[in-house]
C-alpha cells in the first residue's frame, strides 16, 4: 500500500462517489510511483460492493482519461490479470477537494496572524510560537540547490523546445511535467527523441487533431516514443554486432577484403575479443 498515492487521490475530485471508491481501492494496491496494481474487476467489485458494470465502465473511463494505463499482464488461474499504473501527473491535474480560501474583508478588531508573546511577569517573555504553530519555517535555499534547480529548468526548456512550436500550450505545466519525468529517471535525450518521433508522425495534422504540449505530457504520450527509441536502439546494436562478426570472419578466413578494415575497427574487434592481435597481424594489418 502507498500512503502517498492514497493521499494524492483522496485530495482530488473524481466526479462521483463510485469513481472515488474505485480509485481509492486501486491506490491501496499501488507502489509509491503508482505502478504494480494487479487485481481483477471481480475483486474490485467484491471489495467496493459496486455493480460489475459500474466497475468495468469506470476502469474503461479511467484508461480513456489517462488516469490509469496498462503496463502488462500477470498470469492467474483464470488466464491473466491486467497490471495498471495510476498516472500521478494526471491525478494532480484534477480539481482538489479542499475548499478555496475566501476573503472576508477587514474586521474592526482583526485576528492577529501570530500568537501572543506570552506572559511578561518579572520581565520574562513567553515563547514566540505556540507548539503547534501552523507556519512552516523553510530553510533558505543554498547556492548549490539553486544551481541544481537552474540546471533542471534549463534542461526542461531545451526538451520543450523540441516540441512543435505551434502546439506548445500552458508552458509552466509542460515544464513541470517534463521536470517530473526526468526526475523519475527518463533520459532527456530519449525524451527529445520521443518528441521528435511524435512531431514527425503528426506532421500535416490539422489543428483539431494535434495534441498540445500540456496534455501530451499529462497523458504521458512520450512513453510510446520511448518504446520506439529503445526498439531502434536495439536494432542498431544488433546491426553493429552483426557487422563486427562479419569483420572478424574476414580476418579468420584471411579474406582479401581485410585490407578495407580500419584501425578503429581493428581496435574494436580486439577489445571485443573476437580476434587476437596475432590474427590481425597474420592478414597484414597493424594490431
Amino acid at each position: 500500500m502507498s500512503w502517498r498515492i492514497a493521499n494524492e487521490c483522496a485530495e482530488r475530485r473524481f466526479g462521483s462517489a463510485a469513481r472515488k471508491q474505485i480509485i481509492m481501492f486501486l491506490a491501496d494496491k499501488a507502489s509509491d510511483d503508482g505502478s504494480g496494481i494487479w487485481c481483477s474487476k471481480g475483486t474490485i467489485q467484491r471489495h467496493t460492493e459496486l455493480s460489475e458494470s459500474t466497475v468495468k465502465r469506470t476502469i474503461i473511463d479511467f484508461l480513456r482519461e489517462g488516469i490509469l494505463i496498462e503496463t502488462g499482464r500477470r498470469h492467474c488461474k483464470n488466464g491473466y490479470t491486467v497490471i495498471y499504473r495510476i498516472v500521478l501527473e494526471r491525478v494532480a491535474a484534477l480539481e482538489p477537494t479542499a475548499e478555496p480560501d475566501i476573503e472576508t474583508g477587514v474586521t474592526m478588531n482583526p485576528v492577529q496572524p501570530e500568537p501572543g508573546t506570552g506572559s511578561t511577569v518579572n520581565g520574562v517573555r513567553g515563547s514566540r510560537w505556540t507548539p503547534n504553530h501552523p507556519k512552516t519555517i523553510h530553510k533558505p535555499p543554498t547556492r548549490r540547490r539553486e544551481a541544481a534547480e537552474e540546471v533542471e529548468d534549463l534542461e526542461a526548456e531545451k526538451i520543450l523546445a523540441a516540441y512543435p512550436e505551434d502546439r506548445i500550450r500552458d508552458r509552466r505545466t509542460s515544464l513541470r511535467l517534463i521536470a517530473a519525468a526526468v526526475k523519475a529517471g527518463v533520459e532527456p535525450d530519449d525524451l527529445k527523441q520521443a518528441i521528435k518521433a511524435y512531431a514527425k508522425e503528426s506532421e500535416g495534422y490539422t489543428r483539431s487533431k494535434v495534441c498540445f504540449s500540456d496534455n501530451w505530457f499529462k497523458m504521458r504520450r512520450w512513453e510510446k516514443g520511448l518504446v520506439q527509441v529503445q526498439a531502434d536502439r536495439e536494432k542498431a546494436r544488433e546491426a553493429e554486432a552483426k557487422g563486427r562478426a562479419s569483420l572478424a570472419e574476414w580476418i579468420h578466413e584471411r579474406h582479401p577484403l581485410c585490407r578495407h578494415i580500419t584501425n578503429r575497427q581493428i581496435e574494436d574487434l580486439i577489445a571485443s575479443k573476437l580476434v587476437t592481435p596475432e590474427q590481425v597481424r597474420a592478414v597484414g594489418l597493424k594490431a
